[in-house]
């Protein structure tokens, strides 16, 4: 007997049938129609290494009609090998030969119908001729031609595959930053012990995008030496010379006492080492308030900038600790650009139970917030992952608020929580993550070798536009 159930029909696979070569005749027709979004475009784009700008800028495609034209054209005519593959003959057909024309162009937004007809049959090689077209929604024909294809000699009939899932990730948002930071020209920037070939490149790469003047503080020769293996060029570069990343990390830090340097970027010594002397009573970099660090995440399924804090700084912070986490968080935020930002206390549930002492920081840092200890923001919590960034989740619990499936900040409970959940967003969703420390007197660069050029850049960024609120 058997006990499994069959699939219902609505969730079955569609099946895909070809017709073989005996079943055709001349006259027999099939389409597709598809509407052509920009993001097929930039697909195509990645597929076919083609980095014309008339792929990409839709300005510059509409002054250079003659390529937008043909590599939209090319998308139509992809569009007359789908319906040869999948419809007529179908699968099991062999794409022997193709001419066609380009008649007009295609945009996104435009609506293609394209159909291929038989037009003759040669029986002793089973090879089939087709009149090609296709029209937009206006009926203009935008393609116009022929294929000579191999017809199958086997019946097929199978489920139809499924299409991937694909997401495009243009980092739009850290183009963006990129851009309204370098508005704001480049301020002097203490980079500290950059002895080794990603810390120098990302300084060099920083100067050259117009963001920071380095000033390079370290061991010269190591300097150099390591400049030189990566042949990277110090010409006009400003070298502190000192002994040692000990000594490099306090001469950057007096650099920015001095006035000499407004931005401290961490090079090729451990985070501790650096932080021990911007921490240092008497000769550092410390305020009122307790320095923390903030992620500026650029996540492609999420519609705006994600900030996520602390996930470096502060171990297991106390509720002291996070009203200051949240502030520094919120000014980041309004730096960067987001004009109320929306912070989420996280927990792993939404509701204050007092065995989880993170849901009760949660309920005391929103009180904080509507008395004034707490400003410029809009905070909810305790809630968890999915109610602060997922609308329909939060609807689901019956949760009503401002915050909840939109936030702008996760506030995480401890540096473990913080740390998780940052690398969790960049390496399973693809997120950038530019990193920067903050509540010191200058905000500090801070990134790890794993991050690539782009983010690096973003970082750099992000600490001129905070910088550049407090001058």
């Amino acid at each position: 007997m058997n006990d499994i159930a069959p699939v219902p029909a609505s969730l079955a696979a569609p099946m895909i049938e070809n017709r073989t070569f005996d079943e055709l005749k001349v006259g027999d027709t099939a389409s597709v129609r598809r509407i052509l979004r920009a993001d097929d475009i930039a697909l195509f784009a990645y597929i076919s290494g083609d980095i014309n700008p008339a792929h990409l800028d839709p300005d510059y495609a509409r002054g250079d009609m003659f390529h937008h034209i043909i590599v939209h054209g090319m998308w139509t005519a992809g569009l007359i090998s789908a319906v040869l593959g999948t419809r007529l003959p179908g699968p099991g057909t062999i794409y022997l030969d193709q001419s066609l024309q380009f008649r007009a162009p295609v945009g996104p937004g435009d609506e293609i119908t394209a159909t291929v007809t038989v037009t003759e049959l040669e029986p002793a090689r089973h090879r089939v001729t087709l009149a090609c077209t296709a029209v937009n929604q206006s009926g203009t024909e935008v393609l116009r031609g022929t294929a000579l294809v191999a017809a199958p000699t086997e019946k097929v009939r199978r489920p139809a595959m499924p299409l991937p899932e694909v997401r495009l990730s243009r980092h739009e948002r850290f183009n963006a930053l990129l851009g309204t930071a370098k508005a704001r020209g480049p301020l002097a920037t203490a980079v500290v012990h950059p002895c080794d070939e990603v810390s120098l490149r990302g300084a060099l790469d920083a100067a050259a995008a117009g963001l920071i003047v380095p000033i390079l503080v370290g061991p010269e020769a190591k300097i150099r030496a390591a400049a030189e293996k990566a042949g990277l060029d110090l010409a006009d570069m400003r070298i502190e010379a000192v002994p040692h990343s000990h000594a490099a990390a306090a001469r950057g830090v007096q650099l920015v006492r001095d006035g000499t340097a407004k931005l401290l970027m961490k090079g090729a010594l451990h985070t501790d080492e650096l932080m021990h002397e911007v921490m240092l009573a008497e000769n550092g970099l410390r305020t009122g308030r307790r320095l923390s660090h903030v992620y500026v995440m650029d996540v492609p399924s999420y519609p705006r900038p994600l900030l996520v804090t602390d996930a470096a700084i502060n171990i297991a912070p106390d509720l002291a600790t996070k009203r200051d986490i949240a502030q520094n968080a919120i000014d980041l935020a309004r730096a960067i650009g987001i004009e109320s930002p929306r912070l989420a206390v996280l927990s792993a549930v939404e509701t204050v139970n007092p065995a989880m002492p993170s849901t009760l920081d949660a309920a005391a840092l929103c009180k904080m917030g509507q008395r004034g200890q707490i400003t410029g923001g809009i905070i909810d919590g305790p809630l968890a992952f999915d109610n602060a960034v997922n609308a329909r989740a939060a609807a689901e619990k019956g949760i009503e608020s401002p915050v909840a499936g939109r936030a702008d900040i996760l506030l995480v409970p401890d540096i473990e929580a913080g740390n998780m959940v940052a690398k969790q967003l960049t390496f399973l969703a693809g997120a950038d993550a530019a990193g920067v420390v903050v509540g010191a007197r200058i905000p500090i660069v801070l990134t790890s070798r794993a991050d690539d050029a782009r983010t690096r850049l973003a970082s750099c960024a992000v600490a001129l536009m905070l910088a550049g609120t407090s001058d």
